[in-house]
């Protein structure tokens, strides 16, 4: 489907880079500071053992191996040649830094141009940051981390028991900025105690702190989680496919047009589910928000209209 009605991530890799570019999904075998008793215990309640991903190879491989291993599959499917090494599930820098310097550099194979990093925002520290630029640079790679933050609104954060608070994310971008790193921000648009209100105001923190990315997902439910035990209590719902699909569209407009969406949607695991995606196919809710913009004339970036002094614009002289 063509997309123009907002900033499409593969758009972006392509413009950069000169072609599509792939991502490799690293496993490694770590946990979170929220399940060891560091900030917390049990994770997050919408988290399963499997952490953030569901599809990537055993961490038994080492780094390297995983990436060789994905890089070849999926060079004979699709016939790439450009490559982002993604550490992927979990908080991939709660470790000691010279284990993390391993993995990073063990990633870096030919074809790699980019490493992307999922971690938490309270996992962010200027010692990491620093070999992150000095590799940036080394390798002439681009260095993205992924934060998740899932919501700007903390209540909500201690209700999902994150183990953090906005306070902390917002040190992460600015501590990433500081070094020329890029960030990627990971948001739920339909936690079930956010309303339409937090929407417009993720993207109103996002547009402020100029990130340079955020990826959208839909919340789903495992059995097994503390969230799944609420959801067959009856304790938490799920706002419709129709309302998701508002959020997402204002959200987007709200949003500064100059960042750019890794997605709008995430795919997500049916095994052992107990809801995901409204029963669809994750490109259908995706193509049904699309066409719906294009229907409403409506775009990424209409309503940032709020930063650099919005009051004092009435004297039309800025």
């Amino acid at each position: 489907m063509d997309i123009t009605v907002y900033n499409v991530y593969s758009k972006y890799l392509k413009e950069k880079f000169g072609e599509k570019v792939y991502k490799l999904p690293i496993s490694l075998p770590i946990t979170c500071p929220n399940r060891d008793g560091c900030v917390g215990t049990g994770g997050c309640i919408y988290c399963g053992e499997e952490g953030g991903s569901f599809e990537n190879l055993p961490n038994t491989f080492s780094v390297k191996e995983q990436v060789e291993r994905n890089k070849d599959y999926i060079k004979k499917r699709y016939g790439a040649n450009k490559f982002i090494s993604y550490f992927q599930s979990f908080t991939n820098t709660y470790m000691p830094l010279e284990d993390f310097k391993r993995y990073v550099e063990e990633s870096i194979v030919d074809d790699v141009v980019g490493i992307s990093i999922s971690t938490r925002p309270d996992c962010i520290n200027d010692k990491y940051l620093e070999y992150l630029s000095h590799i940036k640079n080394k390798y002439n790679q681009e260095i993205t981390i992924e934060l998740g933050l899932q919501t700007v609104n903390y209540h909500t954060l201690k209700k999902i028991n994150r183990g953090h608070t906005l306070a902390e994310f917002i040190d992460a971008v600015i501590r990433n900025k500081k070094y020329g790193i890029r960030t990627c921000v990971h948001l739920i648009l339909n936690l079930p105690w956010d309303n339409m209100d937090d929407t417009i105001e993720n993207a109103k923190v996002l547009s402020a702190l100029e990130v340079e990315e955020v990826k959208l997902h839909a919340l789903y439910i495992i059995d097994g989680t503390e969230l799944g035990r609420m959801y067959k209590k009856g304790e938490v719902s799920i706002i419709s496919k129709e309302e998701y699909k508002e959020r997402v569209i204002t959200f987007l407009e709200y949003l500064d047009e100059k960042i750019v969406v890794q997605r709008i949607i995430g795919r997500a695991p049916k095994e052992n589910s107990l809801f995901v995606n409204w029963n669809e196919s994750w490109w259908k809710v995706r193509d049904e928000i699309v066409a719906k913009m294009k229907d409403q004339n409506t775009r990424q970036g209409i309503k940032c209209n709020y930063l650099n002094g919005l009051a004092i614009k009435k004297f039309k002289n800025y």
